[in-house]
């Protein structure tokens, strides 16, 4: 799948999707409450990210806020740590292309990340995609919640 086809996904599977772009990242959020996404799409590096390498041809970043027990699950319970340089301190390479990894810069909020995703690897990401857009609807149910 291309970064347009999986922009496209996230549009049509889950209802109350919208979207901004920004600095070379789609951000997807659960209707109009922009606070906080529950998946981003970065297309290009950025002065403030360039550890995926997305200047390669055809790369793109495809970045999903997990529950600390999905986090857990797929990539172990040793709680990541930002390093000195902003990024996760560890053996990763996150220019790996297909591949579930730590974000490089939100893990320690559990969010993890592929570069490229194939089709079986794409079968677990829309586990993972539907999962952060029920925590997002309902973060937004609460917000909406009368007191």
């Amino acid at each position: 799948m291309n970064a347009t086809e999986v922009a496209d996904y996230i549009r049509q599977a889950f209802p109350g999707v919208e979207t901004t772009e920004a600095y070379g990242y789609t951000f997807f959020f659960y209707g109009a409450e922009r606070m906080l996404p529950f998946a981003t799409l970065a297309m290009a590096d950025n002065e403030h990210d360039r550890v995926s390498e997305l200047d390669r041809d055809g790369a793109y970043r495809l970045n999903i806020g997990a529950s600390r027990e999905t986090y857990r699950a797929l990539l172990g319970d040793d709680k990541p740590r930002l390093g000195a340089a902003g990024v996760i301190d560890g053996n990763h390479d996150f220019t790996l292309r297909d591949r579930i990894l730590p974000h490089p810069h939100y893990a320690p909020q559990s969010w993890v990340c592929v570069v490229s995703p194939g089709e079986q690897t794409f079968q677990v990401v829309r586990g993972l995609l539907r999962e952060a857009y029920e925590r997002a609807v309902l973060r937004a149910t609460r917000k909406e919640a009368p007191e």
